[in-house]
């Protein structure tokens, strides 16, 4: 409800600049923007798919700023240290307001009682679960910058916001640990977030290439840092969309199992059906998944053999597929 509260800001005050182009930071793929002008709104974002559907309707699109911008907004995420770096990122570019808005339940009134305590804040508008205020002028916020990826041992680095940014996933190292040391020439990752599966997978001499497929740029980076081998190839793409030039032996992948705060199920089986859809006719897949995730059922709709492999525990199961079907059942 983005649209909502920006067009209750713009007619109760929050004046943009006329003929200004206007950042977008961040905004999702429900994000209503239709109360900017397409024409002067530039969309910042890391996340593919969102970069994919406002550019396909007009928005000019990017993962960095480009110049100057008379106005910002920054649809706030949930990670704290991401949401304070791209609130720092806005003050730094805009000559005129910064705009944040967000749900309550992703910290948009932490954010603003933060916001208070350097600036002048106006509003904020309440409306649909959501709040949103502008700061004019924004203040120096240079200590919410983002710093260089963190270093969180055993070799890797991560950033603000990214999955698993503090520390290894227990989920994907059970995976990792389980791994057969068979997996064939040619492995796709799929939703590779920083890396680490990847890496731990090109242990083996057998493999001669990797795709890692990752929507998330700030995650792809990381990956490319912590995955340093000629092998490995790195795709910043919609997992969901993405076909390899030729089909792949292995797919490896902890899929995401969240859409904002909400579990959805489907969006993990939305990721089996795209993984069998890139094997060869013998390919198998290797996933990791919680527990009480009904996947199973979706597995064996896109493959001939579906087994639950050794290594998991209360909290989660190995999976391992192999023979796609090419007609689903």
């Amino acid at each position: 409800m983005t649209g909502l509260r920006l067009s209750l800001a713009l007619d109760g005050g929050l004046a943009l600049p006329e003929d200004a182009r206007v950042a977008v930071f961040e905004p999702t793929e429900d994000s209503d923007l239709s109360a900017l002008p397409a024409a002067m709104c530039h969309v910042i974002t890391g996340n593919k798919p969102a970069s994919d559907h406002f550019a396909a309707l007009g928005y000019t699109c990017n993962t960095q700023p480009e110049g100057r911008y008379g106005a910002a907004l920054v649809c706030l995420p949930r990670a704290k240290d991401r949401a304070r770096a791209l609130m720092a990122g806005a003050a730094d570019v805009t000559d005129g307001p910064v705009i944040v808005d967000g749900l309550k339940t992703d910290g948009i009134e932490s954010a603003l009682k933060a916001c208070r305590a350097r600036a002048t804040c106006h509003g904020p508008i309440n409306k649909a679960h959501g709040k949103l205020f502008w700061m004019d002028p924004a203040p120096d916020l240079g200590d919410w910058r983002a710093g260089p990826p963190r270093d969180i041992g055993e070799g890797f680095v991560t950033a603000p916001g990214v999955f698993s940014a503090d520390g290894i996933d227990p989920a994907s190292r059970a995976l990792a640990d389980h791994l057969p040391e068979a997996l064939g020439a040619h492995v796709i990752d799929l939703g590779a977030g920083w890396g680490y599966l990847s890496r731990r997978a090109l242990e083996r001499g057998s493999i001669a290439q990797i795709d890692l497929v990752e929507s998330d740029h700030a995650a792809l980076s990381c990956a490319r840092q912590n995955v340093a081998d000629p092998r490995a190839r790195f795709h910043w793409e919609n997992a969901l969309r993405w076909r390899p030039e030729s089909a792949a032996d292995t797919v490896l992948m902890n899929p995401p199992f969240h859409t904002g705060r909400s579990a959805d199920p489907a969006l993990g089986r939305a990721f089996i059906a795209a993984a069998a859809a890139m094997l060869k006719p013998a390919g198998q897949l290797w996933m990791v998944a919680n527990r009480h995730l009904p996947y199973e059922r979706a597995m064996a709709s896109h493959f001939a053999d579906v087994t639950e492999a050794p290594g998991g525990d209360a909290r989660f199961k190995l999976l391992h597929a192999r023979r796609p079907l090419r007609k689903p059942r």
